[in-house]
């Protein structure tokens, strides 16, 4: 185990060495910065008040963050090959873990809601892990059995039915958000990947019809509908968190109260360092606050999507497909999480990725993104970049066009 560690470590080092992509590293690290300083400055009232230390969830998230970033540099290592290798496998142990913390006494039961495995030391939340697992194990069948994606019935309705399953486990927790965001992602990856456009519909109206029926025939989801249309009609009710949101949003105006004047988060907002962090980083920082963080957030996406695209002209399917996934999946994170706090969605618990508080989620952000980076790496290694007198611009070929012209 210590030599294979050891030999991960200087592989890490190696592709470090060998040239990665200082704009998406430093965009990765400015989301975690800001995480950091976000999550102390929103927490400090509720964790001096719950654990008699204002630094509590701040010291939490730097081992988070310390952990996050050893995760990364361990994923970093590992070929983009073996992940492919073994997607299989982790979605197959995800899966496992998915019904295991459903039994009590294995899963931890929060709020009403049963999505935690508790280790001891940690918890872990397994529909982040299904994220992970659920990227890699599609974009590899993807990558596998593209022609029959394109051609027949097989391969639409086996990656229909692990992806109905993963969802189906999601909602026993239950866990609507992660379930809609899963779903949503590997939609987005199978069209990517060429699926027949009339089978695409197909699935995406049944995924709606689905998802509106249980919204409707859910109690306590129709209740989040009818207050997220008007939070102010039950403020002291079901619409107190919505309002308490908007209300930092109005208070931040342009330029904010500054770092640590947040009135929200003197136990009127609840999760203000959780799901709610948005509401708080725009009343200390102001509009033009959030939309430099929005800004981050877009050139780290785009770096992303880039990556994705260059992987897909050079027909490294798998990597492309995953890539993709990753871009789309953090694109729908942060769009729905800032969406909810500025009462434009409904009410979900998904974090921001790499600035809410949350172990699990910021561990999974960090090797997605170090995944990413060994992507782009080994794309850099197959293909060196041309002097930019001789470089020569290749426009990049769609998927789908790649299957007809085979056809």
């Amino acid at each position: 185990m210590i030599a294979w560690l050891k030999q991960r470590w200087d592989e890490s080092v190696g592709v470090f060495r060998g040239g990665v992509d200082p704009v998406l590293v430093m965009l990765w690290l400015a989301l975690l910065s800001i995480g950091l300083i976000m999550i102390s400055s929103a927490s400090i009232a509720f964790a001096a008040e719950e654990y008699g230390d204002p630094w509590f969830f701040a010291k939490r998230h730097s081992v988070y963050l310390v952990l996050g970033v050893a995760l990364a540099a361990l994923v970093v290592a590992v070929p983009v090959r073996l992940a492919q290798q073994h997607a299989g496998w982790l979605m197959l142990a995800t899966l496992v873990l998915l019904c295991a913390v459903l039994i009590p006494g294995i899963g931890r039961e929060v709020n009403g809601a049963r999505r935690w495995l508790d280790l001891g030391v940690i918890s872990v939340q397994i529909s982040e892990v299904a994220k992970l697992a659920a990227i890699l194990f599609f974009a590899s069948f993807f990558a596998r059995r593209h022609q029959e994606l394109y051609t027949g019935w097989q391969g639409f309705v086996k990656p229909v039915m692990v992806l109905g399953l993963m969802c189906l486990l999601l909602l026993l927790q239950p866990d609507f958000g992660s379930a809609v965001v899963l779903a949503s992602v590997v939609l987005a990856m199978m069209f990517i990947a060429g699926v027949k456009l009339w089978h695409f519909g197909l699935l995406a109206m049944l995924a709606l019809a689905a998802l509106a029926a249980l919204a409707v025939f859910e109690p306590y989801r129709m209740s989040r509908l009818v207050t997220f249309l008007d939070p102010w009609a039950t403020q002291f009710g079901s619409g107190y968190q919505l309002t308490q949101s908007l209300i930092a949003f109005g208070r931040g105006e342009w330029f904010g109260l500054g770092l640590g004047n947040s009135l929200q988060k003197l136990f009127y907002l609840p999760e203000a360092h959780t799901d709610f962090i948005a509401a708080i980083t725009a009343e200390e920082f102001g509009l033009v606050g959030l939309v430099a963080l929005l800004s981050v957030y877009g050139a780290l996406i785009v770096k992303i999507f880039r990556i994705a695209r260059a992987s897909l002209t050079a027909n490294r399917l798998f990597a492309a497909f995953a890539t993709y996934g990753i871009a789309i999946l953090l694109t729908f994170q942060v769009f729905i999480n800032i969406g909810v706090a500025a009462g434009l969605l409904p009410t979900k618990g998904l974090t921001l990725p790499f600035v809410s508080y949350g172990g699990s989620s910021l561990l999974v952000g960090c090797a997605l993104v170090a995944f990413v980076i060994r992507v782009d790496w080994e794309q850099r290694q197959a293909a060196p970049v041309a002097s930019s007198r001789t470089r020569r611009r290749v426009k990049p070929v769609s998927v789908r066009a790649q299957w007809k012209e085979a056809a």
